[in-house]
């Protein structure tokens, strides 16, 4: 496995538990702040798995 396969697996897997981690909290009747900062990290964490599989697959085609 490459570097950039590793990378991207990563990112696409922090998104995951970041998920997860924010549909347990709304499942149990967590705070909805915890709620909203998950929320937040999880557009975070897709916009910078997003950029870097665009950057992995221009770099392999370049």
């Amino acid at each position: 496995m490459t570097f950039s396969n590793t990378l991207v697996s990563v990112a696409v897997g922090a998104v995951a538990v970041v998920l997860l981690l924010g549909l347990i909290n709304m499942l149990r009747g967590g705070s909805a702040n915890a709620s909203q900062r998950l929320m937040r990290l999880r557009v975070i964490l897709q916009f910078v798995a997003i950029v870097l599989i665009v950057i992995v697959l221009w770099w392999r085609n370049g």
